[in-house]
């Protein structure tokens, strides 16, 4: 057993409180338990109960064993003489405070029932095999639990997303456009060249790149450019041409490409190569001049299609880099693709943009998210086996900040699923 389990049964009062004595026997009338505290200091704060007929207010400390307290050398720490309740286990000796007094202990083993025990102990038995703690038992949460917990899980990875999205504003100077620049940048990237986009959205002012979007071959030429990917030695007149408006470019706005990390097209389709991205960031930035503005008042998905709908310029019809022709096709941003934008750059940067405004839009922001199709990968397949399937991309946003923050630390206690399993 661990101390996590009883701060557990303690928060949400797993325990049978209605008749409660103190080791003893005095008798406890539980008013609140208290703010769970997560930094140094007693377990809980500003506490309030009834011993006998005296009202006490505040905090409670936790241990599996009354001992713990001298073990953890809380009786040399003035902090711990506000404590008015020790919750333990199991009591073997007797507390007192510096002044001398003692301290009422609460023996819980004795009010946590059979099962809930048993259930915590199930949950937390060591498996190699276990993927996930509640493998076994994921299938018998009922989905109301299930719907509730995702929905306020996706809300967390929203607000985490969100910190990132404030170290963006201040390096920024709180330009908006800039952010949602670097954040498609990035996504243009995908996982193999996300953080090289990101270097090099971050070398260019975006104010360049407003005065260049009226051009789009300029744009072009300045993100490929600053990419390091045209060669003055090409034998193909479009790079030469590129090239050539990018040394213009380079030389008017006094530009620097050394801080941009290395482009890579190893292990990415033809569809994902960098040149084909980072033409149609050209183009979603020449086609939209107030492009931050229209994402974060769009109302449907449609017209964040609408809006996304670009395609590389006519050069990439017949390309995927500056080598071969291929046959003649053009490089649209696939609905797939869009989703992942909608995901990972405009949905996030809209509720941090009204929460930066003040209006509260959660609502909208979740049917947003959950008319997007589930997301497909490894992790959201397996919850799918073990009988949680994703409905749309919510949720499957929801298992992967389940998986990485609360599944794979064992955080069973502080998850709302794990939560009715030792409770049912």
């Amino acid at each position: 057993m661990k101390e996590e389990f009883l701060h557990y049964v303690w928060k949400y009062k797993k325990f049978a409180f209605a008749k409660l004595q103190t080791t003893t026997r005095l008798s406890i009338s539980l008013i609140s338990v208290g703010m769970h505290n997560q930094l140094a200091g007693p377990d809980f704060f500003n506490s309030q109960l009834y011993i006998e007929n005296q009202l006490w207010a505040g905090n409670v400390e936790i241990h599996l064993k009354s001992s713990d307290w001298y073990a953890h050398r809380h009786e040399a720490d003035p902090a711990y003489d506000s404590v008015i309740l020790h919750v333990v286990w199991e009591h073997d000796i007797d507390i007192f405070r510096l002044d001398n007094s003692a301290i009422p202990t609460l023996e819980l083993k004795k009010y946590v029932s059979k099962d809930t025990l048993s259930n915590y102990q199930t949950l937390f038995a060591r498996q190699q095999e276990k993927w996930i703690n509640c493998e076994s038992h994921l299938h018998e949460v009922p989905p109301s639990i299930t719907d509730h917990w995702l929905e306020r899980i996706y809300i967390e990875r929203l607000e985490g997303k969100t910190q990132s999205i404030q170290s963006l504003l201040n390096q920024t100077h709180y330009d908006w456009e800039a952010v949602l620049f670097c954040m498609l940048a990035r996504n243009f990237g995908t996982k193999i060249n996300g953080l090289a986009f990101h270097s090099l959205a971050e070398a260019i002012d975006f104010g360049i790149v407003r005065k260049c979007a009226r051009v789009p071959f300029q744009l072009e030429a300045l993100f490929l450019g600053m990419g390091g990917l045209l060669s003055e030695n090409s034998t193909d007149s479009y790079v030469l041409q590129l090239h050539g408006e990018y040394e213009y470019l380079k030389s008017k706005f006094s530009l620097e490409n050394e801080g941009v990390l290395p482009i890579q097209f190893f292990k990415l389709r033809p569809d994902n190569f960098p040149t084909i991205r980072l033409a149609q960031l050209a183009q979603l930035y020449h086609k939209h001049s107030d492009l931050f503005q229209k994402l974060m008042n769009i109302k449907t998905l449609n017209t964040c299609y609408e809006i996304l709908q670009v395609a590389a310029s006519p050069y990439w019809d017949t390309h995927f880099s500056f080598a071969t022709p291929q046959k003649k096709r053009t490089k649209r941003l696939t609905k797939t693709f869009m989703d992942l934008l909608l995901i990972n750059t405009v949905i996030p940067l809209k509720f941090a943009y009204n929460q930066y405004q003040g209006t509260a839009e959660q609502e909208h922001i979740l049917l947003l998210i959950s008319a997007i199709k589930p997301e497909r990968n490894v992790i959201i397949q397996k919850y799918n086996s073990l009988g949680l399937p994703a409905k749309n991309a919510q949720e499957t946003q929801a298992l992967l900040s389940l998986k990485t923050h609360y599944c794979g630390p064992n955080q069973c206690l502080s998850c709302g699923i794990g939560n009715w399993l030792i409770g049912k």
